[in-house]
């Protein structure tokens, strides 16, 4: 089956199970009439004898079609919705208050403008979490909170990153916080397997490498490069090592300023729409390089486009020693 999402002050898109597409009003110089019971030439028998002329009611006519183009899912706006009332916790004042909405399945079926899997995935990728049936974000700092219960305790525990176990987690942890949640953090941050009949989680370095890189930025405007990767390296669970490239599409190093400075820039606050996305960038840098622009541009790509695809039509190119760089097309205020 195929739905037409989008609010009245959004572009109708069509979707099916899994793919979104633009939809467009296109003319054609050829009128189509539309005739009940008409049979097509391959419908007719060629061995039928000499036809006579059929007269035919035509039932309505059209002189323009609907053109489908594959486009971008429009997921920003599912961030945004489940960020006006994150989770802070069973023991939350906040929550019992709270008058925003909470969005179940259906809900966001009708609000985002994206197929059902593409919803899904990406309920998984910002790893949002069903709690009493509604999709909810868990608040970063209580998210922070999880985390360094199951990192404590590993630590603790002396087990090895790439085999903690969730039985022996939800035992130790569960008088602190609900187990769902111990689980579902260890989910958001491991890899679950299952070994000689025992569940246990790898736990991926960069990305908890990347979450604890966060809560040192978020708090401050910029930081000094050399003194963040000191502290940051001490912030990480004994056996991870902290890499610059951890942090692609979340913080922004600026190699121009002396000492150089590291500061939080993370790719979903930025605008959906490609024009929008560049101007926002170029208002934060004038000059980019390829490599820096990369990863806040990287998810504007349509189906087989290529970031240079996207820097040809949206940027200029010029050298700064000896370095290819990219600034905006147009002037920006």
């Amino acid at each position: 089956s195929l739905v037409i999402r989008g609010e009245k002050d959004e572009h109708a898109v069509l979707c099916s199970k899994d793919k979104t597409y633009d939809v467009k009003i296109a003319d054609t110089s050829n009128m189509l009439l539309f005739v009940p019971g008409c049979k097509t030439p391959e419908e007719l028998n060629a061995d039928q004898a000499p036809c006579n002329i059929i007269h035919s009611q035509i039932a309505g006519f059209s002189k323009n079609y609907w053109e489908l183009r594959r486009c971008r899912p429009k997921l920003k706006k599912l961030r945004k919705l489940l960020m006006e009332d994150p989770y802070e916790g069973p023991d939350s004042q906040k929550d019992q208050t709270s008058t925003f909405s909470k969005y179940t399945t259906e809900d966001l079926l009708n609000l985002i403008q994206a197929s059902e899997e593409e919803i899904l995935h990406q309920l998984q990728v910002i790893d949002a979490c069903q709690i009493e049936g509604y999709w909810r974000i868990l608040d970063f700092d209580y998210e922070m909170k999880l985390l360094n219960h199951v990192t404590q305790l590993i630590d603790s525990e002396s087990w090895p990153l790439s085999k903690v176990p969730l039985y022996a987690c939800l035992e130790e942890l569960g008088s602190l916080e609900p187990r769902e949640m111990i689980e579902h953090i260890l989910l958001s941050y491991g890899r679950k397997y299952v070994d000689d009949g025992e569940v246990f989680f790898e736990m991926h370095e960069d990305k908890v490498c990347r979450a604890i890189a966060q809560m040192l930025l978020q708090n401050a405007v910029k930081f000094n490069l050399s003194e963040f990767e000191e502290v940051w390296q001490q912030s990480v669970p004994e056996g991870m090592t902290t890499r610059l490239d951890q942090l692609q599409g979340l913080a922004l190093v600026d190699k121009s300023s002396r000492p150089e400075t590291i500061f939080l820039l993370k790719v979903e606050d930025l605008p959906e729409d490609n024009q929008e996305r560049f101007n926002s960038l170029f208002g934060i840098r004038e000059k980019w390089t390829e490599v820096d622009i990369t990863p806040y541009i990287q998810d504007l790509c349509a189906e087989k486009q290529t970031v240079g695809a996207l820097l040809t039509k949206y940027a200029r190119s010029s050298m700064l020693n000896g370095v290819k760089v990219y600034n905006s097309r147009r002037p920006i205020s």
